[in-house]
């Protein structure tokens, strides 16, 4: 959730008083919401699960998907889950499902000192299930006030109006709170509709943002990362866009958001979709810069899928620089020596010299790469000395073609 909620916490204590055990509540992604107090003198009280939770504030993919085969996501009554020491399930625990409207939106844990756990009185459970329903309105309130949120993202995202800027600002720390940090995903190219929110694990809010000229608009999704900042629930929710994207085969080479070698010489085809991730954003404000690192990271994943399929910002190497031009396209300035080297007829030169600046310009490792003989390397590079006016012996000419190369497949 956006924020620790005390009303949630006087709900939990309640339940917790209610049940004579401390409580846990988490939202339907198992993401901490509350929690009561714990006795430091009872043994029973924790296990690794909910510590690493408690301490976190959110459980593991594995963890949810284990506590899942128990039916919880569907359940209407509590739900008693045995101990299970292998999964580090230590104690056997009480699942109060949260529900509003035949909706799951979260669930309440309450761990049992003994297994099976005691049973508890009918009047006691319906009245802690009554607890349970208030939060469930609570939080589908909450999750309709985050799915209205996509308009004031895109506002942020791309108003030059200050005044417009802060009223968005005000629009989306209502229901996210001021505080971060925050994970901004750019999927690139989007040719799909926009996914429902409660499709894309984590995200708090999402929209299209128009691109002129582009292939199809970008996604812009906000996902809530932990205090840590670790970008591990951002790359999880591109990875669930990318198998979504339309057309499949999002998916390219690589997949780690680092580098894997020069690349240039791969025949692998281009990703349908990439996705591109920023900075931490540690408070709203920091958002439309860590919109621009994230469109950058997806252009650089698109143009080079060795980067991909999920590139970070703080991956993309020397297209950092390049991303900072202005996006390709028809009309888009080209260095003129380098010109006549990007027409279509010349299409094996550019990429020989890409591939032979690649490899720090050693002929042995680009004609290895390319498959050709030395020889051959030797006549292409003289073709492209020629077009160009360049000479490759001399540094600032190899500068200027391999950053001209590079801005080309931006």
């Amino acid at each position: 959730m956006g924020r620790v909620n005390a009303d949630y916490q006087d709900l939990v204590d309640e339940i917790s008083a209610l049940l004579g055990a401390p409580a846990t509540l988490e939202d339907r992604d198992f993401r901490l919401i509350a929690f009561g107090a714990h006795d430091s003198e009872d043994a029973g009280a924790m296990d690794p699960v909910r510590t690493r939770s408690i301490l976190t504030r959110r459980s593991t993919a594995e963890v949810k998907a284990w506590f899942e085969r128990f039916g919880i996501a569907t359940a209407t009554e509590p739900v008693h889950i045995p101990a299970d020491p292998a999964a580090g399930v230590l104690r056997g625990r009480l699942c109060l499902p949260v529900r509003h409207r035949g909706q799951v939106h979260g669930y309440v844990w309450l761990l049992a000192a003994d297994d099976p756990a005691p049973a508890f009185p009918d009047p006691v459970l319906d009245a802690a299930m009554s607890v349970c329903a208030r939060i469930g309105a609570q939080l589908a309130d909450e999750a309709r006030a985050r799915a209205d949120l996509g308009p004031h993202l895109l506002t942020l995202l791309t108003t030059e109006s200050d005044n417009r800027r802060e009223a968005a600002l005000t629009a989306l720390a209502g229901p996210l709170g001021p505080g971060g940090p925050y994970a901004l995903l750019c999927m690139a190219p989007w040719t799909s509709p926009a996914p429902g929110l409660r499709t894309v694990p984590g995200a708090s809010a999402l929209t299209l943002v128009p691109v002129p000229g582009a292939a199809g608009p970008r996604l812009a999704v906000l996902v809530r990362l932990g205090a840590s900042a670790d970008l591990g629930p951002g790359r999880q929710a591109a990875k669930t866009l990318l198998a979504n994207a339309q057309g499949g085969g999002a998916a390219g080479p690589g997949g780690n958001g680092r580098p894997g070698g020069h690349g240039s010489g791969s025949s692998a085809p281009p990703p349908v979709c990439a996705a591109g991730i920023g900075t931490p954003a540690r408070a709203l404000a920091d958002l439309p810069a860590a919109w621009r690192e994230a469109s950058a990271a997806a252009r650089a994943a698109l143009a080079r899928p060795h980067l991909g399929p999920v590139a970070e910002w703080s991956a993309i190497g020397p297209y950092r620089l390049l991303a900072a031009l202005p996006d390709s396209g028809p009309g888009h300035p080209v260095d003129p020596a380098v010109a006549p080297l990007l027409t279509p007829a010349h299409t094996e030169l550019a990429r020989t010299a890409e591939v032979f600046l690649d490899c720090a310009g050693q002929a042995g490792r680009t004609a290895t790469a390319l498959n050709i003989h030395r020889q051959t390397l030797y006549y292409r590079l003289s073709r492209v000395e020629q077009l160009t006016g360049l000479d490759l012996h001399e540094g600032e000419d190899r500068l200027l073609l391999h950053m001209s190369l590079k801005a080309a497949k931006l």
